[in-house]
């Protein structure tokens, strides 16, 4: 396995994740500024993009602090 076989797979996922995001932040913001609610399937996928970058946050916390502990090189 070389070094830039998964590089495409992680660039379509960011790409996807920015998109995603963007969505919901101007939208939750449009329907404040209109005073609206915002619709059932924006609070989801809003609590579902919040929810992964917690725990995408958390175990890449815990890698590094692993690697920091046991004086290991890290490398993705």
């Amino acid at each position: 396995m070389t070094d830039h076989e998964g590089v495409g797979m992680l660039e379509a996922v960011a790409l996807t994740y920015g998109m995603l995001l963007s969505f919901v932040l101007s939208g939750a913001s449009q329907n404040r500024k209109l005073a609206r609610p915002n619709p059932a399937v924006l609070n989801y996928v809003g609590y579902v993009l919040f929810g992964a970058t917690c725990a995408l946050t958390a175990a890449l916390s815990v890698y590094a602090a692993w690697g920091l502990a046991t004086g290991q090189t890290l490398s993705v």
